[in-house]
């Protein structure tokens, strides 16, 4: 058990009061409900079934919210227990080196006087938050309310700087798709894609929140009070600019897609006009040296002299009408 305890302390009026070993949950939960103005929190990491048993039997967690603890795999959501809340969260990172969005598992448990954050992968936003909320003690005195908050809030702050990334790759694929060549050859559409496979990623981790965010910022919820709703309630409008975003994301690629496609159609009709313009430039001296070459006896012109830079001359001269009116209509 010890292996997967990030951290674990008691918070009495805001301020950290001292770190707690798996043996004390039970006594440091009793001595935080008898005082009032105190609150433990633990953190845990990709805990298994045995070594979350003990959380579970001290707190009194309902199973099916540690079942989705333990499992994992979870969309964002939030579910009201008697004795606790139960709020999934969906982190999100982006990667530079490889311009790809990775995302991770939290959830927190909140009831009377507790706080346990379960997460999985390697994106966390904890240690900031655990680190920012022991700076500021009258955040930190709302209780578990206050990091239910903080965390909530920070998963939305990064969903924020993960979609300006996206914004940056999105406005580097539009100038390469709508250079004079059209990205020809470079695979963008495979781009384009993989793109939109990256903000699906995305969209899954921050879609589904809207939901839970939604009910926190509503009031008549359990371990919520009044005066925490307002900032949930900011966290939720962050949230929603967030989505709306995303969506725009998802609406230009689909848009640059299609012109991308567009452009590849219009010059390969280009491409084939110039075909057909020389083939019918070809097929102009191809006829009547192939009329010529039939070796009849009656031929027009065939005892003349000047025959044979005639024929040439008119073959020349049909290829040059040809090549003019070609020219002109913009096929060449």
């Amino acid at each position: 058990m010890p292996t997967v305890i990030v951290d674990c302390a008691l918070y009495r009026d805001g301020r950290r009061s001292e770190r707690r070993q798996p043996e004390d949950f039970s006594d440091a939960l009793d001595e935080a409900r008898a005082s009032g103005d105190a609150f433990l929190w633990i953190g845990l990491h990709e805990p298994t079934e045995a070594e979350f048993a003990l959380v579970t039997s001290e707190f009194g967690l309902h199973p099916l919210a540690v079942e989705d603890a333990l499992c994992a795999h979870q969309r964002p959501k939030l579910e009201r227990y008697d004795d606790s809340l139960f709020l999934v969260l969906k982190p999100a990172a982006y990667d530079d080196g490889t311009s790809t969005v990775s995302t991770g598992e939290l959830m927190l448990f909140v009831g009377d006087s507790f706080v346990v954050t379960v997460r999985h992968g390697d994106t966390n936003p904890l240690s900031a938050v655990r680190q920012r909320l022991e700076d500021e003690p009258d955040v930190l005195r709302h209780g578990p309310t206050a990091v239910m908050y903080a965390v909530s809030d920070a998963v939305v702050d990064h969903y924020m700087d993960v979609e300006a990334e996206l914004h940056v790759d999105l406005d580097e694929l539009e100038e390469e798709v709508f250079t004079p060549d059209g990205g020809e050859g470079r695979g963008v559409a495979e781009r384009i894609y993989a793109f939109k496979r990256q903000v699906l990623e995305f969209r899954r981790a921050a879609g589904p929140l809207a939901e839970p965010m939604t009910r926190l910022a509503g009031g008549g919820m359990r371990f919520v009070p009044g005066p925490s709703l307002p900032f949930f309630r900011d966290v939720n409008d962050h949230l929603t600019r967030v989505n709306e975003q995303i969506e725009g994301l998802d609406r230009l690629l689909s848009d640059i897609l299609s012109a991308h496609l567009a452009q590849l159609s219009v010059r390969q009709n280009d491409d084939m006009r110039r075909i057909s313009a020389w083939a019918a430039m070809c097929a102009v001296p191809t006829m009547i040296a192939g009329v010529y070459g039939m070796n009849f006896t009656h031929m027009p012109e065939l005892h003349w002299a000047w025959a044979y830079p005639a024929v040439v001359a008119l073959m020349a001269g049909t290829c040059v009408v040809l090549h003019r009116f070609f020219r002109r209509r913009g096929w060449l």
